[in-house]
């Protein structure tokens, strides 16, 4: 199964210029974009990464001999097509901040604390039914020096693989009732109101389990009219 880019409408992905978010305006391109024929070779390999998935990979709180800060959650949904169908044998890669808001990276210089028993990454496969699930913790926001008091909402990073490396899709999903989404130029970037919804999972009682984690429910789709939408830079 190969993923295919999606075809929704401008309005369901951010423009390459979004002035509000100004590392926009250095990186859209300035002149119209070439479309460039893939090759046999791009469309077919190399399979990226997908025999490589371990089995907890996709549970960020064990990847390390203490465990993390913050509140435990479980992050899951399906991967699906244009149909509701859903694509089978995905790789999902997901990176995102620790509880205090601040990622295990050289360039972040936020004054929060790093958490030494938590990286920030994860990855796992779809299964034959497209289902995915993660266990990490609630990432917090933090700034981000876009603008004066700028601060992104708590989000989480996902990166979905085909089996070519050319077919990777990355977005963001954002957590429901955040009073930071109409200051965030990133979140807003999306034009359309209801695609920048479906980008907010949904809290998920029936999936929470009692005295360990609450769950969110994040669905995936690839493209159509209800695509998620997808980072375009």
């Amino acid at each position: 199964m190969t993923l295919v880019y999606p075809v929704a409408s401008n309005a369901a992905n951010p423009a390459f210029l979004s002035p509000g978010y100004k590392s926009s305006i250095k990186r859209a391109p300035q002149k119209p974009l070439i479309p460039m024929r893939h090759t046999l070779s791009e469309l077919t390999g190399p399979v990226y990464g997908h025999e490589t998935v371990r089995e907890n990979d996709n549970d960020l709180t064990t990847q390390h001999k203490g465990e993390p800060l913050g509140e435990r959650i479980i992050v899951h949904g399906h991967v699906l097509d244009e149909d509701g169908r859903g694509v089978p044998n995905t790789l999902l890669e997901i990176w995102q901040a620790n509880a205090c808001g601040r990622y295990i990276h050289v360039r972040d210089q936020h004054p929060a604390p790093l958490d030494p028993n938590f990286t920030g990454a994860g990855r796992t496969q779809s299964d034959s039914e497209g289902y995915y699930k993660f266990v990490t913790v609630k990432p917090g926001a933090y700034p981000w020096g876009n603008h004066h008091n700028a601060w992104r909402p708590a989000h989480i990073h996902f990166s979905v693989f085909g089996h070519a490396f050319i077919t990777r899709l990355v977005t963001q999903m954002y957590f429901p009732g955040d009073p930071l989404f109409e200051f965030d130029p990133i979140f807003n970037s999306v034009p359309d109101e209801k695609a920048r919804l479906r980008m907010v999972s949904s809290f998920d009682l029936e999936n929470t389990q009692p005295e360990w984690a609450l769950c969110y429910r994040f669905n995936i789709v690839l493209r159509g009219h209800s695509a998620t939408p997808m980072e375009t830079k």
